[in-house]
């Protein structure tokens, strides 16, 4: 994993929106964007794996896993710029890809407030902001 982007008092709060860009390097495989409280606390982790053509969506209790959720829509393209933007609406989260569609994911930890951020993997962070 090359690039790591972390936050670890972040303050995210039910009805607020998280917007990255960034660039994926010509050689881009996969990338993930973690939401929770801590590294091994996430409520949501956001995987596109573009080699799979596949977003792998998760969330992870006391460092242990939970189960899948995966999406079959693929806009990602190694050697692009991207746009992401992440609501976190109380009981899940919305994120809406760079062409428009919206990948929604439960808050199964009933999270009122998020405080960590990671991005990691084939995604250079290049804007972050909150709102």
């Amino acid at each position: 994993m090359a690039e790591k982007f972390e936050i670890l008092n972040l303050e995210l709060k039910s009805g607020e929106s998280l917007k990255l860009k960034g660039k994926l390097p010509g050689d881009a495989k996969n990338f993930s964007f973690n939401l929770g409280r801590s590294a091994s606390d996430i409520g949501l982790h956001f995987n596109p794996r573009i080699a799979e053509r596949t977003i792998v969506c998760n969330s992870k209790r006391s460092n242990n896993w939970e189960s899948e959720q995966r999406h079959g829509h693929m806009c990602f393209s190694p050697g692009t710029d991207v746009k992401i933007s992440i609501n976190f609406s109380g009981d899940k989260f919305n994120v809406k890809l760079p062409d428009g569609h919206e990948v929604s994911f439960p808050n199964r930890h009933g999270y009122d407030k998020l405080t960590y951020l990671s991005v990691k993997g084939d995604f250079k962070v290049t804007s972050f902001k909150y709102e």
